[in-house]
């Protein structure tokens, strides 16, 4: 049986870097993790071709293949998810789908012959065995948390690695948190669930062997520290083999600010070549974290917390949200200043969405405040519900934020807050697609843009205070051209 596998497009949001990939000469950010594994599920007699349109579009002849055409996407991805499910029904093809927004709100789409829900490793089985049987059900579902112990290791394979900035792994699911607005214990339960630690051995094992060397790669855990006990033992295993191979992968995860509270868990993912960890900040405001359960960042030093892990070598990547309900109009200057001060270079400030399936979106529907469903667009200015705040103040304090903390000189000071506390440890070596860069941004950002000054400024004082740096200010100020379409773009929105 020919299996189609195809990975729809993403918008040009935070996550998807597209200005910036043009400067090392990659496609997409970032492979499709759940496709890949959900392959190596799949009989092996099976011929598996997988397409990600956001590396190469989808062609007539591709689908004429497929025997079926298997699909999966998140929520920011439906509208070319749509496109996908349209083309292959219209060729006469069988579509599958599956992943969080075919899981949460299938009632979004059109034209699906069979629903996969839930967890790949419990329901998929029962799918191929009706298809062996020729007796096919349109859905499959279990609420069932599996352990991770058999998941399969990724068909590599079956992508080009030059295609991508980076490889993905993931080494557990769950949270053991309750955010409200967070569909992540919703689909997958507040008891995180890990992978032994042979198992992430040998998945390491098969990224290093099928090729990919000197990269980053993410571990997409929604809570990397979720169980810190067992990820104590997975690091100290971890460390020994990147030492062995002499130190091929950066890697950089999420996790919850309590991170900063285990000095030994940070040493332990520095001297695994941790180089950038995501926080989950949220909101400067303590009432805003009580309001929607985020009592883990109430009780901290927000401040502390970012400046603890940075002197740990590793950049942090900051998640903000306005229009909270506890939000006063005096957050959007608090969270400026905060995002500025700490040197938080790349924030991903977002306007609150309601997202089916969780705490948020019941609440809201029980007062009688949603308007739509979520686009699953983190920086998108568009509501999907009825605020506390006044609407039209919000999304302008929204912008406001953003216009501010990504305008140049702002933009280039926080590189430099941030660079001036920065110690880099993590290992890596020149790549030739870096030295491109490198001349790339000389010459877009250094010669051509108006922000000429602040880039060779920033590199001179880098140079001369802290050399080690140097790679990462020019990755920063790369960053920064996409961040400035991003927020260009949101701006722009009515």
């Amino acid at each position: 049986m020919n299996i189609l596998m195809v990975y729809p497009e993403y918008p040009d949001a935070f996550w998807a870097f597209k200005t910036a990939l043009k400067f090392i000469g990659r496609k997409a950010s970032m492979p499709p993790l759940g496709l890949l594994t959900v392959a190596s599920m799949l009989p092996k007699e099976w011929d598996k071709r997988i397409v990600d349109l956001n590396v190469r579009p989808l062609t007539d002849e591709q689908i004429a293949w497929a025997d079926m055409v298997f699909v999966s996407a998140m929520l920011v991805q439906s509208k070319s998810a749509q496109e996908v499910i349209n083309r292959s029904k219209a060729a006469g093809k069988k579509v599958v789908a599956g992943g969080p927004v075919f899981t949460n709100m299938a009632h979004l789409f059109t034209g699906v012959d069979h629903y996969i829900k839930g967890e790949a490793e419990v329901t998929l089985k029962p799918f191929l065995a009706d298809l062996a049987a020729g007796t096919l059900k349109p859905e499959y579902s279990s609420a069932v948390k599996p352990q991770l112990n058999y998941t399969p290791i990724p068909m590599w394979e079956l992508i080009n690695f030059k295609d991508y900035a980076f490889m993905l792994l993931q080494y557990s699911r769950g949270c053991p948190w309750d955010c409200d607005f967070c569909d992540i214990t919703g689909m997958f339960g507040r008891v995180p669930r890990v992978k032994p630690v042979e198992r992430m051995i040998a998945e390491f094992d098969s990224l290093y062997i099928n090729g990919y060397r000197h990269g980053t790669i993410f571990l997409v855990d929604d809570n990397f520290i979720g169980n810190r006990l067992h990820v104590k033992q997975f690091l100290k295993k971890f460390v020994i083999w990147q030492h062995q191979h002499n130190y091929p992968f950066q890697l950089t995860t999420e996790a919850s600010v309590d991170l900063a509270d285990h000095e030994d868990l940070m040493l332990l993912m520095q001297q695994a070549n941790f180089s950038k960890v995501f926080l989950g900040i949220e909101s400067v405001n303590i009432e805003s974290l009580l309001g929607c359960h985020k009592d883990q960042n109430a009780k901290r030093d927000l401040v502390a917390v970012v400046k603890k892990v940075q002197g740990y070598g590793m950049q942090v990547y900051g998640g903000f949200i306005v229009g909270l309900d506890k939000d006063p109009p005096s957050v959007f200057d608090k969270m400026i200043n905060y995002i500025q001060n700490t040197g938080v270079v790349n924030a991903m400030v977002g306007l609150l969405q309601a997202v089916p399936g969780t705490d948020l979106w019941n609440r809201l529907e029980r007062e009688g405040r949603l308007l739509e469903d979520s686009s699953g667009n983190n920086t998108s200015a568009r509501l999907n519900f009825i605020p506390q705040m006044d609407r039209e103040q919000l999304i302008a304090g929204y912008k406001r934020i953003l216009s501010t903390i990504y305008s140049s000189r702002n933009y280039y000071q926080r590189i430099w807050t941030f660079i001036k506390h920065y110690h880099p440890t993590s290992k890596s070596r020149i790549k030739l697609r870096e030295l491109v860069a490198v001349t790339k941004s000389s010459w877009h950002i250094g010669i051509v843009s108006n922000k000429r000054w602040l880039y060779w400024g920033l590199l001179v004082r880098t140079f001369f205070t802290k050399i080690k740096a140097v790679p990462v200010a020019i990755e920063l100020a790369i960053m920064g051209l996409h961040f400035e379409k991003v927020v260009s773009d949101v701006c722009k929105e009515e």
